[in-house]
């Protein structure tokens, strides 16, 4: 008998690991405009739409997490090396955006026009993770 899963929502996080969590705080309040829901030595957490963006600090997840008031555990995790992000924004405000990235001095490294209009920065943050700003088109469910 073939079982079929059940449906899937969105994906709710988006996790990047980061060296100097500092850094990668001031990289993501500053320049992406981020506020932070929660943060701790060890995480910061950031809405972005219906989605968070979690950065953990290196080496901190690394043990089982036993929450408070026996509300459970987090099973261990970790990650290195660059990854890629890409977070959405609207066809009209990509000229913003690449002034607004120029004005912090972020390099642009690569363009892209996809079919269906749709349009992609990439750039670095302060820990290599390559970062897309992606306007409509360039998936069906975006």
């Amino acid at each position: 008998m073939t079982h079929c899963a059940p449906a899937l929502g969105h994906v709710l996080e988006s996790v990047l690991y980061t060296r100097d969590m500092a850094s990668a705080r001031t990289f993501f309040e500053t320049v992406m405009g981020l506020t932070p829901f929660r943060a701790d030595e060890r995480f910061t957490s950031y809405p972005t739409g219906n989605t968070m963006l979690l950065l953990f600090q290196q080496g901190l997840t690394e043990e089982t997490v036993h929450l408070p008031n026996d509300m459970g555990t987090i099973p261990p995790h970790d990650g290195t090396g660059r990854t890629h992000l890409g977070l959405a924004i609207a066809q009209d405000d990509l000229p913003a955006w690449e002034a607004h990235l120029a004005a912090h001095d972020i390099d642009i490294e690569g363009r892209s026009h996809w079919p269906g209009n749709s349009e992609s920065l990439y750039f670095r943050d302060p820990d290599g993770h390559l970062l897309e700003l992606v306007t409509p088109g360039l998936w069906p469910n975006y």
